[in-house]
């Protein structure tokens, strides 16, 4: 394979329209550190290296073991393709999500040399859930709970590691900050679900999209982003929050576009849009909270 070739597989392997919903929760932690001086540039950057790094391994992960139980073919929707389309063996794919996993854990064990190895069994659960996701005998991607786990792991989880590691201390007020994105990361499942929903039927899969039917996961889908904003607006008018993050009310219109054509279109390529959008959803929204949160420490 040509290194021109290599670098365009290996990229559709990450699948980098969902890396950013491991970067940005590290970003909205950061930001919540920031208050009192405690925020440590140097931390933070590796945090984030880590945290694309794991979400690369976790997606590497998904694209071997849906290949190794048959649900992946060369007209699949939505993955990488590395193994299907590119002619990379899955023996490869799985040695660059191990790969991903060492560095990362590299990474990590500095964070905690620097901050506090408190972060361990938090951590050590997270990539336990990354690769349980799709591996082991009963994958969670498989079941009701794929968007409850990885809005835990993606949302509370790295949000909390993000914060602590600068703070050492862990208040209530980083849970209510975590809250939103944590369900914005699940509505990314969600609509990953939707599109692949009659392949999932077909496969004897359990998702939310596979119990509830078409019509009732797109207006679970809707009410998880009415949800995320809700909570943000909630938190205003609590004062448990500054009128700043409400700048995340910029971002509705994707999240229109997103259920627009998810209420339209049926087929995994007509929904391609509705997915990126949904995601694209996730990214604004945590940019836009971040910039909130910033913006009442500064101004």
């Amino acid at each position: 394979m040509k290194n021109g070739a290599w670098a365009g597989t290996l990229w559709r392997l990450l699948r980098p329209h969902t890396l950013t919903a491991s970067f940005v929760p590290v970003l909205i932690g950061s930001v919540l550190a920031l208050p009192g001086g405690r925020f440590r540039l140097g931390q933070a950057v590796m945090m984030g290296l880590a945290s694309v790094l794991l979400q690369g391994a976790v997606n590497m992960f998904n694209e071997y073991h849906d290949y190794c139980r048959g649900l992946d073919h060369a007209n699949t929707v939505g993955i990488g393709g590395a193994i299907v389309r590119d002619g990379m063996t899955p023996r490869q794919v799985f040695g660059l999500a191990v790969g991903c996993v060492a560095v990362a854990a590299l990474l990590g064990i500095q964070i905690m040399r620097e901050s506090s190895w408190q972060i361990l069994p938090w951590a050590m659960a997270c990539m336990a859930v990354g690769y349980l996701y799709s591996g082991g005998p009963y994958p969670i991607s498989a079941t009701p709970f794929g968007e409850l786990a990885a809005g835990s792991c993606m949302g509370f989880g790295i949000i909390g590691i993000a914060y602590f590691i600068h703070a050492m201390t862990l208040p209530l007020r980083v849970f209510l900050f975590a809250t939103a994105p944590a369900v914005l990361i699940g509505a990314i499942l969600m609509a990953n679900n939707i599109r692949d929903l009659d392949e999932d039927r077909q496969h004897g899969r359990k998702t939310i999209a596979v119990l509830a039917g078409r019509t009732k996961a797109v207006g679970i889908l809707a009410g998880m982003l009415l949800t995320a904003y809700l909570w943000i607006a909630g938190l205003v008018m609590l004062r448990a929050a500054s009128p700043w993050t409400l700048l995340v009310l910029l971002s509705v219109p994707k999240a229109l576009t997103a259920i627009r054509i998810f209420r339209r279109e049926t087929t995994p390529g007509a929904l391609m849009p509705a997915m990126a959008a949904t995601a694209q959803v996730n990214t604004l929204f945590g940019l836009l909270l971040a910039t909130g949160l910033l913006l009442a420490e500064v101004l």
